[in-house]
């Protein structure tokens, strides 16, 4: 993954959620924004990171029972008065009451989850740009082991090949990828990528998987990407080997 940038050059969000999963999602997207992220699970983790850090943004979990506390702490209300540092608010349920309440208590923007990473980078780089008038270029392209990912043009380059991704191919190694190392169930991608409310067939996650390892020309007898973990699930493999892969 790309360096972190110079406390200087960065943006600083505080992001409120504790589901691990998400968060590391979220902090690899964000990466592409030049943004330092610190998390926390909860109002206490909360409060001890803006005790000495002043974010330029705010990524909070509308689901959460410390939101409107957190919200509260930023400079937010109950009065449509907007934070002095701008939220970026995150809900499971898409439904209008629940946005609507999350617009009364000083959210700028909302986003439902599952999202994809580019229009989750695109809110949090608008928001920051329009409170501080930081508008600093996005770096679209990340480099995980040999790998580099562009999250605008969803294209993946490794050796001398170029791939394109789908959306849902993009989210899938996004998410597998800033897990790098570690098993991701199917249970957690299904419900990161697709959420919960998605019916879907039961193979839904392995039939994706296998059209993004075509695509890596990710042998799963050799994996070079992306490793099965029987009775479990999935895992990023942070490093390859350039043997083999075709020229294009």
């Amino acid at each position: 993954m790309n360096a972190t940038p110079p406390p200087e050059e960065a943006r600083r969000a505080i992001l409120l959620l504790d589901r691990p999963i998400v968060v590391d999602l979220v902090q690899l997207t964000l990466n592409h924004g030049l943004f330092v992220v610190r998390p926390a699970r909860d109002l206490a983790e909360a409060e001890k990171i803006l005790a000495d850090w002043s974010p330029h943004l705010a990524v909070v979990d509308m689901d959460h029972d410390d939101s409107t506390d957190l919200l509260r702490r930023l400079g937010a209300s109950n009065s449509l008065t907007a934070s002095s540092t701008p939220v970026l608010g995150l809900t499971r349920r898409g439904d209008l009451p629940t946005k609507l309440k999350a617009f009364d208590l000083g959210v700028d923007d909302i986003i439902t989850v599952p999202f994809s990473p580019e229009e989750l980078l695109a809110r949090a780089i608008v928001l920051t740009r329009r409170a501080f008038g930081i508008d600093r270029p996005i770096v679209p392209t990340i480099k995980l082991g040999e790998m580099e990912i562009n999250i605008l043009k969803r294209e993946v380059r490794a050796g001398n090949s170029v791939i394109h991704l789908s959306s849902i191919e993009q989210s899938l190694l996004y998410l597998l990828a800033s897990r790098s190392g570690r098993v991701v169930t199917r249970d957690e991608i299904m419900d990161v990528v697709w959420g919960t409310d998605f019916v879907a067939e039961s193979n839904v996650v392995d039939r994706h998987i296998r059209s993004l390892r075509i695509k890596l020309q990710n042998d799963y007898r050799r994996p070079r990407f992306i490793a099965t973990v029987p009775g479990k699930g999935y895992k990023f493999i942070p490093t390859f080997t350039n043997d083999g892969w075709d020229e294009a």
